[in-house]
């Protein structure tokens, strides 16, 4: 070998040390979410957005490691334990997600963005003092977001009897806030017909059993599974000329009818500020968990159109954001 090649195989050797030292100096920040990734650009840009607002950059002084488990519930633990391997200095994600984090180590800094009610889905102790290692965002409405979905549904098919929910059973929420549902359409005259899915095989039978039973509208009900599989669910209401309202923008983006929510955009920004206050050195359990404000109404024109619905022009004026 050439002296000089020695030399140059000496100078890499030395440096590689350094080089890893460097690497391992700038903070890994974790997103894991129970979905797949398709539907969910915007909430990884917010992310991002969030954490440039606490002088975190990607290709500067942060990396963000992305696992998602394509609504396979099975793969979160090995994909949690994967990121508590990475060294991650704080993980983000969804409810479902979060809590196979907490079982790969009970230690790891936290960051929740949920539908539910965190305390009462033992997520935190309280909201102004959540203790221990996690913390979040919620954008919980609970029976109120219902009933305004509902009333929603009224203004829109203003003549309904029969109205269809969709549930998913393996979404704990739904079971929750099903009594305050059927509360809120007793008081509207309404007859509930309640369907549950728990995968996207039980889509088709649970609109077809909505179809013989002659519903009117459709609300379905919150969760990951539906959110991620908004597209396919947005295409069953459309083929079965069935008035549905979600929980979500981005099913109403996909072609649903109309959605009415928190900002989940906005949840996941403040959820990226929160994890740069935590790279900064503050400690999850003493940042309140932080309760999304920012509501948005969307309604698909060019949907409503291809159903033969009028939207109201009074419900109209008052939408965050109308597709055409």
């Amino acid at each position: 070998m050439k002296r000089r090649g020695f030399i140059g195989l000496i100078g890499v050797a030395a440096m590689l040390p350094l080089v890893s030292a460097a690497q391992d100096k700038v903070p890994v920040v974790g997103l894991l979410r129970s979905t797949t990734a398709g539907p969910f650009a915007d909430l990884v840009a917010a992310l991002r957005q969030g954490l440039r607002e606490e002088g975190f950059e990607e290709a500067r002084n942060l990396v963000i490691e992305q696992r998602w488990a394509d609504n396979v519930l099975d793969r979160l633990p090995g994909l949690a334990a994967e990121l508590v391997q990475r060294r991650a200095a704080v993980i983000v994600g969804n409810q479902t997600a979060i809590e196979a984090v907490k079982a790969a180590s009970p230690s790891m800094p936290i960051i929740f963005v949920t539908g539910e009610d965190p305390v009462r889905a033992g997520l935190v102790a309280s909201l102004n003092r959540p203790g221990g290692n996690v913390t979040g965002v919620t954008f919980f409405g609970g029976s109120q977001l219902n009933a305004k979905r509902m009333e929603l549904l009224q203004e829109i098919v203003p003549n309904a009897k029969t109205v269809a929910v969709l549930g998913d059973p393996g979404y704990a929420a739904f079971e929750r806030e099903l009594p305050e549902v059927e509360a809120t359409a007793r008081k509207l005259g309404w007859r509930l017909l309640i369907e549950r899915a728990g995968s996207p095989s039980e889509f088709e039978t649970a609109f077809a059993k909505f179809a013989k039973a002659k519903a009117d509208a459709l609300l379905a009900s919150g969760s990951p599974l539906f959110t991620s599989q908004g597209k396919a669910l947005a295409a069953l209401a459309q083929t079965y000329r069935l008035p549905t309202i979600y929980d979500v923008r981005n099913v109403a983006v996909a072609g649903g009818l109309i959605s009415y929510s928190s900002s989940l955009s906005d949840a996941y920004r403040q959820a990226g500020e929160y994890a740069g206050r935590i790279l900064k050195g503050a400690r999850p359990g003493e940042l309140p968990v932080l309760q999304a404000t920012t509501f948005e109404l969307t309604i698909n024109l060019k949907t409503a159109k291809a159903m033969g619905i009028t939207i109201p022009p009074a419900l109209l004026a008052t939408a965050s954001e109308v597709i055409e």
